[in-house]
């Protein structure tokens, strides 16, 4: 969930999340009780959606350590390319497809908000999640087309 640029940006500090700060996801929380759990370590992902409500708070705040530990071991690269200059600004859950406690694998369709500047935009995925060692990650996005 990162966009490409050619041309490297100036350097911006990652967004600084407090614990009582909104959490990016969407939910009606605080960052603290919300994603916040999640990030630390305190508390697991129990459905797809929700570990991708927390990645994407994760990109939000360039969680890179978290991104790397809830993304599968076949697809996962080696560090996330943050674009400074990018701030992802709200996320739109669209549909889920199983992804629940008794399910193996489910998928997120979702928009994601970014503002870089004046440009605003989003980005529309359909995201597939797998259980690896009893654990959601994410797998990868599958193709819209």
């Amino acid at each position: 969930m990162s966009r490409r640029r050619s041309a490297p940006r100036s350097a911006a500090p990652a967004p600084r999340l407090l614990p009582s700060s909104p959490c990016p996801c969407g939910l009606p929380a605080a960052y603290g009780d919300c994603c916040g759990r999640l990030h630390r370590g305190t508390a697991a992902a129990g459905t797809a959606e929700s570990l991708m409500r927390s990645r994407f708070s994760a990109f939000a705040a360039q969680d890179e350590a978290y991104l790397l530990r809830t993304w599968h071991p076949d697809t996962r690269p080696d560090s996330v390319d943050f674009d400074p200059a990018l701030r992802w600004t709200r996320l739109e859950v669209v549909s889920t497809t199983e992804g629940g406690a008794f399910h193996a694998e489910g998928t997120v369709a979702f928009r994601a908000y970014w503002t870089e500047g004046r440009e605003e935009g989003v980005l529309t995925e359909h995201s597939r999640f797998v259980r690896h060692e009893g654990a959601w990650v994410y797998l990868d996005a599958l193709s819209l087309g």
